[in-house]
């Protein structure tokens, strides 16, 4: 080795040591770290499942609120009922749950709700307006949290993509623990088992996989009337 190329390396050396993101940059360490944090899942420490089965929906979520690896509290409540406000149907309601940040789920159902009474009794119109101020919006499209929406005739899944996702089968779930919940549902919907008896076995096993969920389940049901059915059939 040369003395030239001994002190090029020597003033590299340096260099390096007075900047750490160019040494991070020179051996690719940068984009290493990056596609790392990218490849993280993005999903929310929370288990909210939505069953629909014959003359019933269920919309189950368990109770944990969690920051980092502190359990903040053990029971707090991710789904509500919303009561209509139309004339025509005062007796409808509409059932959301949420998964991710507590603040930026409760706008959501603030604008949510305002949807719908601007659009009284039309669920899939009133979460696809949601969904296009949630992508568009400067300040929406900053918020953390996906939704399941249901009311008598149709479950929906809202995400800040813009994503508007009505389930093939019924069944609907978000958050960490929601694969396990889906397929747990999957699985038992052919049983003969209400849309709560599914729901909550399979908040069980979602319970027993999910470090982020636990068991202390919250419930909400609507009972279809048969007209409402004889309409989904037709």
């Amino acid at each position: 080795m040369n003395v030239s190329r001994v002190l090029r390396l020597s003033s590299g050396i340096r260099a390096s040591k007075s900047s750490p993101t160019r040494l991070m940059h020179n051996y690719g360490l940068s984009s290493a770290m990056n596609n790392a944090h990218n490849s993280l899942p993005s999903w929310h420490g929370t288990t909210i499942l939505c069953v629909r089965k014959d003359n019933k929906v269920c919309l189950m979520g368990d109770g944990m609120v969690s920051a980092g690896n502190l359990i903040v509290k053990p029971n707090a409540k991710k789904i509500r009922r919303m009561h209509s406000k139309s004339k025509e149907d005062p007796e409808g309601a509409t059932l959301v749950g949420f998964a991710g940040s507590t603040a930026d789920a409760f706008t959501l159902l603030e604008r949510l709700e305002g949807k719908l009474d601007e659009y009284p009794n039309q669920l899939a119109r009133s979460c696809v307006e949601l969904a296009k101020g949630w992508r568009t919006d400067k300040y929406l499209r900053r918020l953390e949290a996906s939704l399941i929406v249901a009311d008598a005739t149709v479950s929906l899944e809202l995400t800040g993509n813009g994503d508007v996702l009505e389930s093939h089968d019924g069944i609907l779930a978000v958050g960490s623990g929601g694969p396990f919940a889906l397929a747990a549902a999957r699985a038992l919907k052919d049983q003969p088992l209400d849309a709560e008896e599914i729901a909550r076995k399979a908040m069980e096993i979602a319970t027993n996989m999910c470090v982020y969920t636990n068991d202390q389940y919250m419930v909400e049901i609507i009972n279809i009337p048969e007209k409402v059915e004889e309409e989904e059939e037709k």
